[in-house]
């Protein structure tokens, strides 16, 4: 079989661990499939078969950017070991943004995570497109959150409408939207996004969510992501050497997840595409 990269996962330090999952089962009211630590990470890639797990850490305040950094430069020390890659982070409000852009870029970090929601700021601010433009000038991807978010009900800070205009405040610069380019925004996604140039992962986005079983009102059509035919459609609007796997782990079942995109009704060359091509592209990965 091809080689699998996970674009889109989620781990934090052991000690801090079943607090944030806790935390954010709580605010989602949807479960977790693994403990969110490195180790349970590499325990669920060996069972569903993935050979790299892309971790996108957040920083939910300016405090936290370059102890996160610094976390992730360690973890590339040795991902051929452990088959774990992190990016960066950066938060609006972080004062040194453009020194510490530098600074990650240097230490060979590929790109960055920013999840505007969980930072309370527009992606379209002007404290976001100036990290976007450098980003762009440094040659950093940026994976975004996209869409609206499970846990923040109502929440709009990274629409379609205005990662587009966020794009063209910015300039040049590679993106990747989490969440099949917008979560619950697809009709809109497609609409002002695709033909863009960005790129699209496949996290959280098909099929239905799985409920926290803490008694929170689900219904079935509430629970219900995208089916089948509007991802394939989402797929080929954008392209397939535009889509990159992810599952959002500890959100989602790796080995569930991977076993769902293989059997779509896609060519093997689209699937290779999607399950690693397109990451080894971004990552500069032979």
């Amino acid at each position: 079989m091809s080689r699998v990269i996970d674009f889109h996962t989620h781990t934090f330090p052991d000690r801090i661990a079943p607090v944030a999952v806790r935390s954010l089962q709580a605010a989602s009211h949807t479960a977790a499939f693994s403990d969110a630590t490195e180790s349970g990470l590499r325990v669920s890639m060996a069972r569903a078969g993935i050979d790299l797990s892309v971790i996108l850490p957040v920083a939910t305040n300016p405090g936290q950017v370059m102890k996160i950094n610094d976390t992730s430069i360690q973890i590339n020390e040795h991902t051929q070991e452990i088959g774990l890659l992190s990016l960066g982070c950066m938060h609006p409000d972080f004062e040194d943004w453009h020194d510490e852009l530098n600074r990650i870029a240097s230490a060979g970090i590929r790109g960055i995570k920013l999840h505007p929601v969980y930072q309370g700021v527009d992606i379209d601010d002007p404290r976001f497109v100036r990290i976007l433009s450098h980003c762009g000038e440094l040659g950093l991807f940026v994976v975004l959150h996209a869409g609206l978010d499970v846990g923040f009900p109502g929440a709009e800070q990274v629409v379609p409408k205005k990662i587009l205009h966020a794009i063209k405040l910015a300039g040049p610069v590679t993106l990747v939207l989490a969440h099949m380019g917008g979560w619950r925004c697809w009709d809109e996604t497609e609409e002002l996004l695709a033909g863009t140039g960005v790129y699209i992962d496949t996290a959280f986005s098909l099929g239905s969510m799985t409920p926290a079983g803490d008694g929170y009102p689900w219904t079935e059509s509430s629970l219900k992501l995208m089916d089948e035919a509007a991802f394939l459609h989402l797929i080929h609007s954008f392209g397939a050497d535009h889509v990159l796997f992810g599952t959002d782990s500890p959100w989602s079942d790796q080995a569930e997840e991977l076993k769902v995109i293989r059997s779509l009704p896609l060519s093997e060359i689209e699937k290779e595409l999607i399950l690693h091509k397109n990451a080894e592209r971004l990552l500069k990965k032979p």
